[in-house]
This record gives C-alpha cells, sequence and structure tokens, in this order.
C-alpha cells in the first residue's frame, strides 16, 4: 500500500552539511519527496510537535536542539514508507543503528540523530498536517 510519512533532517546533520547526502539516500532508496522545505522551528513550533514528549525528561533539550537550526521537513511517499523509512534511519542510537542506515552514517548520538520519522500511521497523518497542511488547517510555521 502507497504511504505517506514525515521526515526531518535535524539540525546537527544540517549543520554538518549532509542534507544532500541524506536526500540522496532517500530517493536511492525508492522514496518519493512529494513535499519539501526548509525552515527554522520557532520554540512554539518545536513545543507543540512534540508535545507528546513534554513530560519526560529529555523534552527540554529536545526543543532546544531542534530550534538550534534550519530543519529540512519532507513527506516521503512509496509503498510502506513509515516501516521502510524507520529501517533506513536506523536505531535512534547511531552507535546501535546498523550499517548503511542514515543514523549510522551521519548520526553524532542519541540526541543528535540526523533524522526523525513518524512511528505510526496515525502520527504521520498528524505530523504531515502540522507542517504540510492547508494554511487555515496548519500548526505550524507560517509560510
Amino acid at each position: 500500500m502507497i504511504e505517506h510519512t514525515l521526515a526531518i533532517i535535524k539540525p546537527d546533520a544540517m549543520a554538518a552539511g549532509h542534507a544532500k547526502d541524506i536526500i540522496s539516500h532517500i530517493k536511492k532508496h525508492g522514496f518519493t519527496i512529494v513535499e519539501q522545505e526548509t525552515m527554522h522551528l520557532s520554540k512554539r513550533d518545536a513545543q507543540a510537535f512534540y508535545a507528546e514528549h513534554k513530560d519526560r525528561g529529555f523534552f527540554g533539550e529536545l526543543v532546544e536542539f531542534m530550534i538550534s537550526g534550519p530543519v529540512t521537513v519532507m513527506v516521503l511517499e512509496k509503498e510502506n514508507a513509515i516501516a521502510d523509512w524507520r529501517k533506513l534511519m536506523g536505531a535512534t542510537n547511531p552507535a546501535e543503528a546498523e550499517e548503511g542506515t542514515i543514523r549510522k552514517l551521519f548520526g553524532a548520538s542519541k540526541g543528535e540523530n540526523a533524522t526523525h520519522g513518524s512511528d505510526s500511521a496515525a502520527a504521520a497523518e498528524r505530523e504531515i498536517n502540522f507542517f504540510f497542511a492547508e494554511p487555515e488547517e496548519q500548526s505550524c510555521c507560517s509560510h
């Protein structure tokens, strides 16, 4: 089944100049990039996007990291996009990620792990709409 998922190239990978390599990796693995935008998240947007983690100890650090520099946000499309993107990203901790995965290749640590991806169909829908819904429906990022 053709699916859509959200992918984010995080500030660490952007600052290190890895965005083009990550996008190339995405395309090489059969994904179509349906929408793409580079932006700098506001603190409010980052807090809203990661609201499900607000009661966890790492929330403040995550928000500060995500606003530390630009990100590239993409909607990816392919059959089984959600599972395939998560597999291509690799484990959250790059040290535990499989060889050839994006986080193994470009991630520096569990906190600075190069990419984000939706973990379910419900999350993908919510996250895509957060960034790419029609302006009157949009939660984030005035264009």
